[in-house]
């Protein structure tokens, strides 16, 4: 570990030498909207951005949302079954009822859920398989965002009405076939994707099938891009293997110990993007609904209770920015949402394992809860050109939110009908009907300092917040009655440098953030939000052209997620302990080769390093690397073959590790070698 880190030290200290150099190029503009729900240069944004753009997507052709954002520093994403995964941008990976709520997941600058109902697998709701773009801000957001924005932010960018007509098919392994459509009329445009998979795992695949649409007016001052996606997803899912290194094991492997697991999703979203141009102004309006339903099978609870869940919820973002004089550049603006949730948890058949098990977790309904949600938001942001190459950046949003909650069972934890558990009680708890009101701040301030055209400097002080979601307000277990939470807040501070030439690209970026009253069930099975984390990080990305036929990429991170004093598993303080699922170092390298104009082909390294499997740090996972293989060939200007191999050393790994006190280790196997075919005819 020690030679490692010290290798990644030397060699980012050689990129920030070479950073230094003034190169009197053009700098390449790469666009952003994720910061300021504008075009926006993203050498103009206080805060670390990252794009995979449209070319790499196509390269890609991804069959699940964690390889295109494997080739990001700073982002892990836990690749589960099926389309599910568990989330990481400089954090650990976060796991239980709100971890989601750590990230804002958005489509076209619309968030994916309403605040209070985030969803930790909620990216298969976006449709990345078309994206024009995948946009990241790593750390907190700025403050045209509010809940949830704290660890980072991904946001999918749909095609829109200037998008190429493109017709593709793709098949792989395990019966995996999927068509995709772009096409564009006049001022619409409409893509689609259809995928099955039949799964490598016994009785697992899925089916989605994903619909976006787009339409664009003008009218002098005024123009209106108005989107719509629906989404299905019908999954069979296969659950964790256990044993020591079980993974290693082709056939446990490719078993499955749920075979009755099943997921079924749907969303509908629906916006329109208003933009009203003045001589110095623009005011942008947005107004949206959305729509979700899911069913599941929890077969990671005694009992595999089905959950059904759904919000409908709408909302608007209004942002006006101006410039008061000519060195500054202000935004102001409101956001406001108001949402209609339910969760409902029921069991069908008699618990099985323990006695203690089958006493205190019962048939018939667990949970059966509506919620209201009422969210309002203000937020200002400034841009002060002091000089030529000095920028000043600060910016402020306060937002309120409340929760209705009404339950509709008995309160307590009693069965369905009243009568009481043995051993002391039922295992779930419902909390009588009330209310919670939650309200916070967010900021940042810093500066951005260009030391020529293309390189520069920046620096940034930030805070952000999530409100406690609804699952960990109304859904308690055991004697907890009431769950009493706050509202998680982290502090952020952040240096970096970042510039662009003809031959070379590259960011670097050190981060410190600690963060206040994280939230988690603690050993009595409570919802606690007493927790302390510390996050300390070092992120690189650089792209060298080496000739004009090959390309160098690598992304590389080193971080250190750790539980503060203070935190107590089993009486014993955990604090300067690795947080579980957090590892030190991992990185993507990739050799792209273009032999002529029609070829290209790309190696890919994905390395994943040692990481802890518990808070205790008793237990660990080894790490692994991983080698990909991509290749397209256009064999007119309109016919593109393409090929990929993953996993080509055909190496024994796990997407995902960590440990469980009631059967130790546990993990998501990797998938063995494959090998997808596809075909894309454009017009």
């Amino acid at each position: 570990m020690g030679f490692k880190m010290l290798n990644f030290l030397r060699l980012t200290a050689l990129f920030a030498a070479f950073s230094g150099v003034t190169v009197a190029t053009a700098e390449v503009l790469e666009v952003v909207t994720i910061a300021s729900r504008q075009n926006t240069d993203r050498a103009e944004v206080l805060a670390s951005t990252a794009v995979v753009d449209q070319d790499v997507l196509e390269l890609l052709s991804h069959a699940h949302i964690q390889q295109p954002l494997s080739r990001l520093a700073g982002v892990n994403l836990n690749r589960g079954n099926g389309q599910e995964y568990l989330p990481a941008i400089r954090s650990p990976v976060l796991t239980g009822a709100g971890a989601c709520g750590g990230f804002l997941m958005a489509e076209d600058g619309i968030p994916l859920r309403a605040t209070g109902f985030c969803n930790i697998n909620e990216l298969f709701e976006a449709h990345s398989e078309v994206a024009r773009r995948i946009e990241v801000l790593r750390g907190p957001g700025t403050v045209l965002y509010g809940s949830n924005a704290i660890h980072g932010v991904i946001n999918i960018i749909t095609p829109d009405i200037n998008a190429v007509d493109s017709l593709g098919y793709e098949l792989g392994p395990n019966d995996y076939h999927r068509l995709k459509l772009t096409a564009t009329a006049n001022d619409f445009a409409v893509s689609t994707s259809l995928t099955s998979d039949g799964g490598y795992r016994d009785h697992s695949g899925f089916d989605q099938q994903k619909l976006s649409l787009r339409r664009r007016t003008n009218s002098g001052n005024l123009s209106i891009d108005s989107g719509l996606t629906a989404t299905n997803l019908n999954q069979e899912t296969a659950g964790y293997i256990s044993g020591d290194a079980a993974y290693k094991d082709r056939a446990k492997a490719q078993s499955n110990p749920n075979p009755e697991a099943f997921r079924d999703a749907r969303s509908l979203r629906l916006w329109s993007r208003v933009v009203y141009q003045l001589p110095s102004a623009e005011l942008i309006v947005t107004p949206y609904m959305r729509h979700t339903q899911m069913d599941f099978l929890q077969h990671f609870l005694p009992g595999t209770p089905l959950e059904q869940n759904g919000q409908f919820s709408l909302g608007t973002q209004i942002s006006y920015h101006f410039s008061p004089a000519d060195t500054l550049e202000l935004i102001v603006g409101t956001d406001a949402e108001y949402s209609d949730g339910y969760l409902k948890q029921s069991q069908d058949s008699p618990t099985q394992g323990s006695a203690f098990l089958q006493k205190t977790v019962p048939m018939g309904k667990h949970y059966d809860y509506q919620v209201d949600v009422a969210v309002a938001a203000l937020f200002i942001n400034s841009q002060w050109s002091v000089t030529d190459s000095w920028t000043l950046h600060a910016g402020a949003r306060y937002e309120s939110t409340h929760y209705d909650y009404h339950n509709q069972m008995l309160a307590g934890r009693t069965r369905d009908d009243g009568s009481s558990c043995e051993s002391g009680g039922c295992r779930y708890s419902r909390p009588p009907s009330g209310s919670n009101s939650f309200d916070n701040w967010s900021g940042d301030m810093g500066f951005i300092h260009k030391l020529s055209d293309s390189h520069s400097i920046y620096g940034r002080l930030s805070r952000a917040f999530r409100a406690p979601q609804a699952t960990e307000l109304y859904r308690l277990q055991r004697e907890q009655q009431v769950a009493d939470l706050d509202s998680e807040s982290l502090v952020a501070t952040e240096l970096g440098i970042r510039g662009s030439s003809d031959l070379v690209n590259y960011s670097i970026a050190l981060y410190q953030m600690e963060k206040d009253n994280f939230i988690y069930r603690d050993t009595k099975f409570y919802n606690v939000s007493d927790g302390r984390t510390e996050h300390l990080g070092l992120e690189a990305q650089l792209g060298i052209a080496i000739t004009e036929q090959i390309e160098f990429n690598l992304a590389a991170t080193y971080a250190r997620h750790r539980y503060r004093q203070g935190n107590f598993v089993e009486a014993v303080d955990i604090g300067g302990n690795d947080m579980d699922t957090a590892p030190r170092h991992f990185g993507n390298a990739r050799l792209l080769w273009r032999p002529s104009e029609q070829t290209q082909l790309e190696w890919e390294w994905q390395l994943m390093g040692d990481y802890f499997l518990d808070p205790q740090n008793r237990y660990s996972y080894p790490g692994h690397s991983v080698f990909n293989v991509r290749s397209s060939h256009r064999l007119s200007e309109q016919l593109n073959l393409y090929a990929r191999v993953l996993n080509i050393t055909d190496r024994a790994y796990a997407e995902r590790a960590d440990y469980s006190g009631f059967v130790g280790e546990r993990f998501f196997p990797g998938e063995p070698r494959s090998l997808n075919l596809g075909i894309q005819w454009q017009w």
